[in-house]
């Protein structure tokens, strides 16, 4: 499996892939890593960074404060503390669209592949058209 995204496909996946998305774990992220394509981020202002132990890459829906969900994979897990001493639990997903995010592992759900919400947000993430199918 490549260390970088397949640039042919522009790093996306589709509810039957996406197990080919390469996860950056059993370390923390370096500027290095993100810049190299290896890592979805890394973050510098924190205390006693550590990778989270969990199977990756994992399909998880990502909620935002409206309640929509939208269909990612996790591939990238750390726990941070922030600078009130607050932990983070901070997740590098990969969108259907092949784009990047991060999010707070609080704001996802972590669903198995065969869920049929996360397999109908990907489907409509790569052809919003299915949304308006019967």
């Amino acid at each position: 499996m490549s260390e970088e995204f397949d640039e042919a496909d522009g790093g996306g996946f589709d509810a039957d892939d996406w197990t080919r998305l390469t996860p950056f774990a059993g370390a923390v992220a370096t500027l290095d890593d993100v810049q190299a394509r290896r890592a979805v981020f890394a973050l510098g202002d924190t205390d006693d960074p550590r990778p989270i132990a969990m199977d990756l890459p994992q399909p998880v829906i990502w909620w935002d404060d409206e309640g929509a969900g939208q269909a990612a994979v996790a591939v990238q897990a750390e726990t941070h503390l922030g600078p009130d001493g607050e932990e983070m639990e901070v997740l590098g997903l990969i969108l259907p669209d092949g784009g990047g995010a991060v999010a707070l592992m609080e704001d996802v759900d972590l669903v198995d592949a065969s869920d049929p919400t996360w397999r109908a947000l990907v489907t409509d993430a790569i052809d919003p058209s299915a949304a308006d199918d019967p």
